[in-house]
């Protein structure tokens, strides 16, 4: 019998179907079909008042990872609306992304076991940085806490400091979040994705919610026979079930327990399962987590584990157009973007209830929440067996997503908070 490895090995050959051609880099006028004229001429607004302005955004990726995927996005759609936008991502040995994975994990509640001098590496790392990038823009946007330390480059009064956090605080570990916190606190402001994520700062705190593109490769509609092609590359069955979770290889998105709610289903009900994803630059964990999750599915023809590139867009999105019910059952989460998409394209959506999934996935309403395994397992059948409930689940989540979700809506959040800082520091030049 030939085993899932195998199966794995023989499907990353093969030649990547003919994608659908791709479209240009979409335009702002473009999403007034989706979100209506008025919306666009809001931002426009907005933006004429903050023409000529720079803004720099830093974060630890280019590639891989919710963030690097919002940037890609917004970074070209601020440029539009006239405004001087740069991206840099730090850059950094395997050292120094082992220490910011473990910070990662540790500022989600788990223990934090390297010496205290990672501490001093993660400095050095970050004024290597430092010392690199010009930070010369009138906003600096400095994402999670990987670069956070790179406040050091502020000079007294030029330019507006803002630390955006993707990730989930609510539960710290004290000895990561503590030698953090004090440079955190040196910002005019901290931008948070939920409430209960912030901490207690002696700086301005705001919400905003990340976002999806709907214009995106990941996100527009796709035709039948491009999804139908991918199906038949993965050697995916298109007339049975297909439940999926895309997302990093990561423990802490529990692939491991997915496979194992999948087993349960699968007693019950003929389907299969996809878990796709790949890594990030930033991420060195994510081979051994592929491991772990190939044992757990051991030799089952119906588990689909795909290892894709970061370049996967129209695979992913075809996948989640696909599929039955999708699931992102996190152990802890910041936001979920996966979850965002699957929302979007009106499928019925099993989530845990961590992080900022809450935010996106109203139980009954717009999707399922789920506590455990069993919980997920249950979820998964329920909608397998009720359609019209699944379908209907799907058009509100929809609905929520292009209310809350898109990426407009998050540069408008932008736009707002630049001319915020302009008005109320009235020329002090650090925000706070």
């Amino acid at each position: 019998m030939t085993s899932q490895t195998e199966v794995l090995s023989q499907v990353q050959r093969q030649t990547p179907v003919q994608p659908p051609p791709k479209p240009p880099a979409a335009h702002l006028d473009e999403y007034s079909k989706v979100l209506g004229e008025a919306e666009i001429a809001e931002l426009r607004a907005l933006a004429s008042r903050l023409r000529g302005r720079s803004v720099h955004m830093v974060n630890s990726t280019l590639v891989g990872g919710g963030v690097a995927e919002i940037l890609n996005r917004m970074v070209p759609l601020m440029q539009e609306l006239d405004l001087s936008v740069r991206w840099d991502a730090i850059t950094g040995g395997e050292d120094f992304f082992a220490i910011t994975k473990a910070f990662h994990n540790a500022l989600h509640g788990e223990s934090y076991r390297l010496p205290d001098e990672s501490f001093k590496t993660f400095l050095d790392y970050n004024l290597q940085n430092q010392q690199k990038l010009s930070f010369d823009a009138d906003f600096e946007m400095i994402h999670d806490p990987q670069p956070a330390a790179l406040i050091e480059a502020r000079r007294a009064n030029k330019g507006f400091w803002i630390w955006r956090c993707h990730i989930d605080l609510s539960r710290p570990n004290l000895k990561v979040w503590n030698f953090l916190e004090p440079y955190v606190n040196r910002y005019g402001g901290a931008i948070f994705s939920s409430p209960a994520f912030s901490r207690q700062l002696g700086i301005p705190q705001y919400l905003f919610y990340p976002s999806i593109d709907p214009l995106s490769e990941k996100n527009r509609e796709l035709p039948p026979d491009f999804i139908a092609q991918t199906l038949e590359r993965f050697q995916i069955d298109s007339r049975r079930p297909l439940i999926t979770q895309i997302s990093r290889f990561d423990r802490l998105k529990d692939p491991v327990g997915v496979v194992r709610a999948f087993n349960i289903v699968k007693r019950y009900i003929d389907c299969q399962l996809v878990l796709a994803g790949g890594g990030a630059t930033d991420d060195p964990e994510g081979e051994a987590v592929l491991a772990e999750v190939k044992e757990a599915a051991g030799k089952d023809s119906d588990i689909h584990i795909l290892d894709l590139p970061p370049w996967s867009a129209l695979e992913i999105n075809a996948l989640q157009q696909a599929s039955s019910v999708i699931v992102q059952k996190s152990l802890s989460e910041g936001f979920g973007l996966t979850v965002t998409e699957g929302l979007w394209k009106r499928k019925p959506v099993v989530a845990s209830a961590v992080g900022g999934i809450p935010s996106q996935v109203i139980h009954k309403h717009t999707g399922m929440l789920a506590h455990s395994i069993e919980g997920t397992a249950y979820q998964i059948r329920f909608l397998l067996a009720n359609p019209a409930i699944a379908q209907r689940l799907g058009e509100n989540a929809h609905e929520h997503v292009r209310e809350h979700f898109l990426i407009t809506s998050d540069i408008r959040r932008h736009l707002t908070l630049f001319l915020h800082f302009l008005r109320s520091s009235s020329g002090n030049g650090n925000g706070s």
